[in-house]
């Protein structure tokens, strides 16, 4: 795991497409992996737990049961076969959790993950996420092949998949990536993507968006 702080938001990449969020008012996990057999403190128990998709690599059980405080609000997705207990809530791309309906202050935007690499853009079973935690904006796209359009609410910060088969390759996401002016970019799940050259994809982003930064944790 490795950490850093943004606009004084600490990001902490966990396994494959897991992130720990934490500002000093909340606790926001993605994803979170490879969690089940890890000291957890007090302070970095979850207010909120974002899960963008089934797959393995994005729904750990043992990893939510290990970091859920008992009043933890849970996000999912609606086709998600599995049942949470405690306060667990079914979302859909297009629901838009902000002002009255904002989970425990934290305005959310539920955003579609494409199953798809062809220009049709179909989406899957799974989401993702924009929301905003202090001043820090994040889209995190989940399993996807593309970027949603969301040029409008403007991310700081972009975290998306880099790999093969069913998510992106550096061109995918270099040609997804100008959609968007993020100040950071996190690539997520090419750990297992033995066909990323991770070298190449920084060189190539830092080529075509010279204002923007590559995270590699």
């Amino acid at each position: 795991m490795a950490d850093i702080t943004i606009k004084g938001v600490l990001i902490r990449k966990l396994e494959y497409a897991g992130f720990m969020v934490k500002s000093d008012e909340m606790v926001i996990y993605i994803d979170p992996n490879g969690l089940a057999d890890e000291q957890i403190p007090e302070e970095d128990m979850a207010d909120l737990i974002l899960i963008t998709h089934e797959n393995f690599g994005h729904c750990d059980p043992d990893s939510i049961r290990k970091i859920r405080k008992s009043i933890c609000t849970t996000l999912i997705p609606e086709r998600m076969s599995l049942q949470f207990t405690g306060d667990a809530r079914r979302v859909m791309e297009g629901d838009s959790l902000t002002g009255d309906l904002s989970i425990r202050g934290v305005d959310i935007e539920v955003l579609p993950a494409y199953d798809s690499c062809d220009p049709r853009r179909i989406s899957g079973d799974g989401i993702g996420y924009f929301f905003t935690l202090g001043n820090l904006r994040i889209y995190h796209t989940g399993h996807s092949c593309d970027i949603a359009d969301v040029a409008v609410l403007s991310p700081d910060i972009v975290m998306l998949p880099v790999g093969d088969d069913l998510i992106m390759d550096v061109q995918k996401a270099t040609d997804a990536l100008t959609k968007l002016s993020p100040d950071f970019i996190v690539p997520m799940c090419y750990e297992d993507a033995m066909s990323i050259d991770t070298s190449e994809f920084v060189n190539t982003i830092k080529s075509k968006f010279p204002s923007t930064e590559v995270l590699l944790f």
